[in-house]
């Protein structure tokens, strides 16, 4: 599919305007959904793009947002009460067939359990869980039932899983793995303009259809010695 439209779930936050800009660059008409409160973070934009206000798990919000898009970029955020999963149901439901959608997620998902986590991501992720049990904003349960319900889903999906983020000039395209342990990730860091960069070079990257890619920034010391090996 020739990419010509695409819909960015997500678009005040930073990751969101790096990959409006990233779409704009391309040529591609620009569809963006962020809360109503956040439309003023895209002033920038708001002549070259069409920004739809509500919530990203409001059905009828997506509806429209996904409708004549060859492609769909959601950020997938924990923010409790069901918006990770009701996103994600919301853009699985009603993209238009044969659309290329592509979720964002951290490296905590697993798509087939063979992912291998450091001591410190762990202690991370077990905070994060008790954070959110405790003051109800965060939500890692949900945004993994999010991914499982992408995983299950027969649509072209991609689930990109960012390492930890740093803002800087762009280093080029992220490099990739299958699972989180392998040497290449060591690093465990990737500008995030590069992180939009692949969530938007992913649209248009067959390779990538059903897998969940675990990224890391291609000039980090574990990218470049793998890179030196082969």
């Amino acid at each position: 599919m020739t990419m010509h439209k695409v819909c960015i779930v997500g678009a005040s936050g930073k990751l969101g305007q790096y990959m409006i800009q990233l779409a704009l660059e391309r040529g591609y008409e620009v569809t963006g959904v962020c809360r109503e409160k956040s439309v003023g973070k895209l002033d920038r934009f708001r002549e070259r793009m069409t920004i739809i206000p509500g919530a990203t798990n409001d059905r009828a919000v997506i509806q429209t947002a996904v409708r004549g898009c060859d492609g769909v970029l959601t950020v997938l955020v924990p923010w409790g009460k069901g918006y990770s999963s009701g996103t994600a149901q919301a853009v699985l439901d009603y993209a238009e067939p044969g659309a290329r959608l592509i979720f964002s997620c951290g490296w905590h998902i697993s798509l087939d359990g063979q992912d291998v986590y450091s001591s410190s991501l762990k202690m991370q992720v077990t905070a994060g869980r008790w954070f959110g049990r405790v003051f109800g904003v965060v939500d890692i349960a949900d945004q993994e039932e999010a991914a499982r319900r992408i995983f299950a889903s027969d649509t072209l999906w991609t689930v990109v899983r960012g390492s930890d983020l740093e803002e800087g000039e762009s280093e080029g395209l992220p490099v990739w793995s299958e699972h989180v342990g392998d040497p290449i990730l060591a690093s465990n860091m990737t500008r995030r303009i590069d992180y939009a960069l692949f969530m938007v070079e992913a649209l248009n990257n067959d390779e990538l259809v059903q897998r969940a890619p675990a990224i890391v920034g291609c000039q980090t010391p574990s990218a470049l010695a793998y890179a030196n090996d082969s």
